[in-house]
């Protein structure tokens, strides 16, 4: 492409650490972000685990809201915009973006996604009302939870009066804002866009709503770091998870004016939709690999290109067996043996985030020449057979293009490739 769509800035809160830096350290460390949910009481519940992302207090690269937003401001918003605006600080200042002219303004996009948007706080709310009366309401429990108010509030902050969206299509959400904004450059609607997602719903709805769809693990409450094992034989359900990835992507002729480092290629997207079932894909991953193929089209390149697949897999059965359908599909048996792994062994299921966060990771592995591991593949499902499934550990590699998968609820896909900048 004459004028190529670059990466330019990363920021990211998740279940292994606050920050981009710390979270990759650790992913590829083997390390998990799996505990004990100590978030509300969980003694009598089946699933007593999730991904939460850790508390200054309690961990060094831990999250702290004070860094980015005063006590009165986090009173004002659910937890997801918390989030939501520290990954966004750290992905725009590495990129060095704050646009001061009516023009920059104008020409800078926000499209962040969510899967459930402020749930908490609506929770919350409702107890509010039954135990005290509507009246002790505040009058911002709705921009609290609002799904685009993550997007919204950081517009506000920035000064982004480019187009903002917020694609609310469960954990396919934040992979579409990444493909939105994209389109939204290729189109010549704005010169640069900050996109991405977050998600923070591990509270007793989230929870509780998964476990009655037989969706959660519930197996390893004991042993929490073994909970998510995508491709294993042994998976038993997704962990919850939160956590927020933001990214900085805008035209070469625009970073390269201003003097910015691009990271990496945004060379491909694709998506389509299952049309088959409400939360189940279609067995063969006929609508997953396709939208693989439309992404990999887009990027000019043949299957044989991708040097990695960060895997959408959530550690469900019947996912991580579409998923691996489709693989086969695209790349042939064995998956052609490219290197596959799912990050949400380490991170668990940030659902709407979680496509953002696998994009940064599919970054970090072009920029750092690392590929992470895949944890807890002890025994691999049957049809894993012939897969190279980095259950070893992290991997040295130099790879040029990278392939990035995320499936959501509705049998919404959407695939990304990023290559590296030449």
């Amino acid at each position: 492409m004459h004028d190529p769509i670059v990466v330019t800035g990363l920021g990211a809160v998740t279940p292994l650490a606050a920050g981009v830096e710390a979270s990759w350290r650790r992913l590829i460390a083997g390390e998990s972000g799996i505990r004990r949910n100590d978030r509300f009481d969980t003694r009598d519940w089946k699933c007593q685990i999730a991904g939460l992302v850790p508390s200054a207090a309690t961990a060094p690269d831990g999250f702290d809201p004070e860094t980015v937003m005063t006590p009165q401001e986090q009173r004002k918003s659910d937890l997801f915009i918390h989030y939501a605006l520290a990954a966004a600080d750290e992905a725009l200042m590495q990129a060095n973006w704050r646009p001061e002219t009516p023009s920059e303004q104008a020409r800078t996009a926000t499209v962040i996604g969510t899967g459930v948007g402020g749930i908490p706080a609506i929770n919350r709310a409702a107890e509010t009302i039954r135990k005290d009366g509507v009246r002790r309401l505040s009058p911002f429990i709705v921009p609290s939870f609002l799904p685009n108010l993550a997007a919204g509030q950081i517009s506000i902050r920035y000064g982004f009066r480019g187009p903002s969206g917020a694609p609310v299509t469960a954990c396919a959400a934040s992979a579409q804002a990444i493909g939105d904004a994209m389109r939204l450059i290729r189109n010549d609607e704005a010169d640069i866009a900050l996109c991405g997602g977050t998600e923070a719903c591990v509270d007793p709805v989230g929870i509780g709503g998964f476990t009655a769809a037989r969706a959660l693990s519930f197996g390893f409450n004991e042993e929490p770091a073994r909970a998510s094992r995508p491709f294993d034989a042994a998976h038993d359900g997704f962990v919850l998870s939160e956590g927020a990835a933001m990214l900085v992507v805008e035209k070469w002729s625009h970073a390269e004016r201003r003097g910015a480092k691009p990271l990496a290629v945004l060379s491909g997207y694709g998506t389509t939709t299952d049309a088959h079932h409400v939360t189940a894909g279609w067995p063969d991953g006929r609508a997953a690999a396709r939208a693989m193929t439309m992404a990999l089209a887009m990027a000019g390149l043949t299957p044989d290109a991708i040097g990695y697949v960060n895997a959408h897999a959530t550690s469900t059965p019947v996912g991580d067996a579409a998923e691996l359908a489709a693989l086969k599909t695209v790349f042939g048996e064995g998956g052609g043996r490219v290197p596959v792994s799912s990050t949400k062994s380490a991170t668990g299921h940030m659902l709407g985030a979680a496509g953002a966060v696998e994009a940064v990771f599919s970054v970090k592995a072009i920029e750092q020449g690392i590929l992470p591991g895949g944890l807890n593949i002890d025994r691999p499902m049957e049809c894993a057979e012939g897969f190279d499934m980095l259950s070893e550990g992290a991997r040295a590699a130099r790879v040029e293009h990278v392939l990035s998968n995320a499936f959501g609820f509705g049998g919404v896909n959407a695939a990304l490739v990023f290559s590296r900048f030449h």
